[in-house]
């Protein structure tokens, strides 16, 4: 609570919160959300937790080249880390993981963060695919509104960022030693003396996570998997639709939910509130899906989205006898 990204993230999440809710008409939005046919969420959480499997599956082959771990001991650390994003600021979920994952296989904790960095940059990279497959579509349909100039401006803010990102993940990863050469300089000419060797050390431990980005046909697995995952994820967005009252396509869902996930990019509160809520809602809106019920759907969606991966990474964490603790925080320097 005495941390600044708290309440950093929390006064995001209260604009936008506001942002989402002004002009709301709220008694059209509890019918919606009363009319609700919520056995639509059952088959929609179904498919969100397969998709949570191909994502443990995908940390797996990451993780491969430093210790081989079958998907079915890494879902259960993923959907801790999912857990963790959850409820806890600033995605400690992240740091969790890995810290789990070292207690539990050994890993080292900044070998797995890079592996982490290297799923997020794959997630950015196809959430701005699928923003710029339908961008065409939501102009045709809502040519009129400012939104959609907003959206381009940012995916192409977006792309350069994540591309660029991917750019030198995949020089470091083919270049490791020349990597390292350049990482000892900073280190060495932009830290102090003492710090030098650890530093260093978890330098090269980051630099072996990136192992698996040395093979062009193991970066064409993970985009393939990343592609995967999130079309999973939309098939979410797709049953979660049908208990409400509209009706779009798979394509407008899909660009729903690349920007949204590259909303929650921003800083906020624990689960991405407000930053996820309020550009569904704008998305559904350009459609012209209705307020009342865009907000409904949207936050409906939101509660399913958290709850699952919540629920089930507080289950294994306490099977583990696992505590977010002092203790745990300092295996996070190893």
């Amino acid at each position: 609570m005495k941390n600044w990204k708290f309440w950093l993230g929390l006064v995001i999440s209260l604009v936008f919160i506001y942002w989402a809710v002004q002009g709301l008409e709220w008694s059209s939005f509890w019918v919606a959300v009363q009319s609700a046919e919520y056995g639509w969420l059952i088959p929609g959480v179904v498919v969100y937790l397969v998709g949570l499997w191909a994502r443990a599956w995908r940390w797996h082959y990451l993780l491969r080249p430093i210790k081989a771990i079958p998907t079915n001991k890494m879902f259960p650390i993923v959907c801790i880390g999912y857990m963790g994003n959850n409820i806890y600021p600033a995605r400690a979920g992240e740091v969790l993981r890995a810290v789990i994952l070292k207690r539990k296989e050994g890993v080292p904790v900044s070998a797995s963060l890079a592996t982490v960095i290297v799923e997020r940059i794959f997630d950015g990279v196809v959430m701005l695919a699928f923003v710029f497959l339908n961008l065409p579509e939501l102009a045709l349909i809502n040519s009129d509104s400012g939104f959609v100039g907003d959206i381009q401006s940012l995916s192409i803010w977006g792309a350069a960022a994540f591309l660029g990102a991917l750019g030198i993940f995949l020089l470091a990863a083919m270049f490791p030693k020349r990597t390292a050469q350049i990482g000892l300089w900073f280190i060495e000419h932009l830290t102090p003396k003492r710090l030098h060797e650890k530093i260093t050390g978890v330098m090269n431990k980051f630099l072996d996570g990136l192992a698996s980005l040395r093979s062009p046909a193991n970066v064409l697995m993970v985009f393939v998997t990343s592609i995967v995952i999130w079309l999973f994820e939309t098939g979410k967005y797709w049953f979660v639709m049908h208990a409400f009252d509209f009706e779009v396509s798979f394509f407008a869902l899909m660009l729903m939910n690349g920007i949204v996930n590259l909303a929650t990019t921003i800083p906020s509160a624990p689960g991405y509130v407000g930053t996820f809520d309020k550009p569904g809602i704008a998305v559904l809106e350009a459609y012209g899906v209705g307020t009342a019920i865009a907000t409904g759907y949207t936050l409906v969606l939101h509660i399913a989205l958290w709850l699952a991966p919540t629920i089930l990474g507080a289950y294994y964490m306490a099977r583990e006898g696992i505590k977010w603790s002092d203790s745990l925080r300092t295996e996070t320097e190893n």
